[in-house]
């Protein structure tokens, strides 16, 4: 962002339970997303100037168009500009971006931004085929185990060049498990515990190359909604709301190519080059922040992503878990909220998630357990495919 760019700020959210949600049905996701995240910001429809969707779909559900499910929240919000939004797993992060490209550009000072998918109600082999689709389907189409295959092969691949890290995957699933119970949206509230995630078992079996169940995220329905403005609207809708305005010190898109092919699968270069690109347009380094939210698809992906955002050196991702780095607690707690692997990883609404969480932790009303003492500034990192679309934001209070 330059110095003369309208600065964007989070003035409200929300966010459903993630899980098996038979009782809701994606406009029903949508629309309750929508009007608490209006309510918590202290508006209504009228006052939103533009509405940005991020939905996956690509199969899983009948209903498409979700642009036009926004509507159905208030009335306030007929003949509004809606827009529906994907990136494949960083389809929300895409969303919240072309909503802080809307009010840049002078289009609209308000903007609802929703995130919501419905993956339950699809069959299980069906659901690993359709997320083949964030493959380059030319030549990785075939791979068995779905994505989860794609990911296998980049942890063999991975851990013949640096080495057997099976029992440090094991580390990050027990953490996110751990992180997980403080919070209430998530799906999976258990602490599995070292041991079990460390041994192949009926309960926990091998998945698609090394990867077992408990290094893998969930299939997940639900939801999550942010309300952004500029900042000088920021400032007033908080004199009615009380909610802490929240700012993008950075807010940065990288693309990779999509062929792992035309890449080394064993470093993530293009969230590499997103984090690189965040912390240079935040004046900060990685020591500045109090957290991380990272994109833990499978295991493999949050330790190679400790090297990305340069906690460890390349190789060396181990380390951040092994000395407890990442734990709360520790140098730079990653994934307080569990992360998608306790969480849950509604693809559509896995961006806009993590942004919701980390404005919670820096405005000191993330829930009991899950907050971080004293955060003020957090980092959210979330990507599409096997990281080929890779977003980075640094958010903290706005006049931190």
């Amino acid at each position: 962002m330059s110095a003369t760019e309208t600065r964007v700020c989070i003035a409200g959210w929300a966010h459903t339970p993630f899980g098996k949600l038979d009782a809701l049905d994606l406009e029903a996701l949508i629309v309750q997303a929508a009007r608490d995240a209006m309510a918590h910001a202290g508006i209504d429809g009228a006052q939103v100037d533009g509405i940005f969707v991020g939905l996956f779909n690509n199969g899983f559900s009948a209903q498409d168009f979700a642009a036009g499910l926004a509507l159905q929240a208030d009335p306030g919000l007929r003949f509004k500009p809606a827009t529906r939004v994907e990136n494949a797993c960083a389809t929300g992060s895409a969303a919240i971006h072309a909503a802080q490209d809307f009010i840049r550009a002078g289009r609209g000072r308000v903007v609802l931004v929703i995130g919501a998918e419905q993956m339950s109600r699809t069959a299980g082999d069906k659901v690993g085929d359709l997320l083949l689709g964030a493959s380059y389907r030319r030549e990785e189409g075939n791979i068995p185990g779905g994505f989860a295959g794609v990911f296998g092969q980049i942890a063999q691949a991975y851990f013949a060049k640096n080495g057997d890290q099976m029992d440090a995957l094991a580390m990050i699933a027990a953490k996110n498990h751990r992180n997980g119970c403080a919070n209430p949206y998530a799906q999976m509230r258990r602490d599995f515990g070292f041991e079990f995630c460390n041994t192949v078992s009926d309960k926990n079996p091998l998945v698609a190359g090394p990867l077992r169940r408990t290094d893998c995220s969930l299939v997940s329905d639900g939801a999550a909604a942010l309300v952004l403005a500029d900042e000088t609207m920021a400032r007033e809708l908080t004199q009615a709301s009380g909610v802490v305005p929240v700012a993008f010190r950075a807010a940065v898109q990288v693309n990779e190519f999509l062929p792992l092919s035309r890449r080394d699968p064993t470093v993530l270069e293009g969230a590499a080059e997103a984090w690189r690109r965040a912390l240079g347009e935040a004046k900060l380094t990685l020591d500045d922040l109090h957290l991380v939210e990272t994109h833990d698809c499978f295991t493999i992906a949050e330790m190679m992503e400790y090297e990305a955002m340069g906690l460890t050196a390349p190789g060396d991702g181990a380390r951040a878990i092994r000395e407890g780095w990442t734990e709360k607690g520790g140098r730079l707690p990653v994934n307080p909220s569990g992360g998608l692997k306790a969480k849950g990883h509604p693809i559509g609404a896995t961006g806009v998630s993590m942004h919701v969480l980390a404005a919670m932790q820096v405005t000191g009303t993330a829930p009991e357990g899950m907050q971080i003492p004293n955060a003020v500034r957090a980092g959210v990192f979330n990507m599409g495919g096997a990281a080929v679309a890779n977003y980075t934001s640094i958010l903290e209070p706005l006049g931190a």
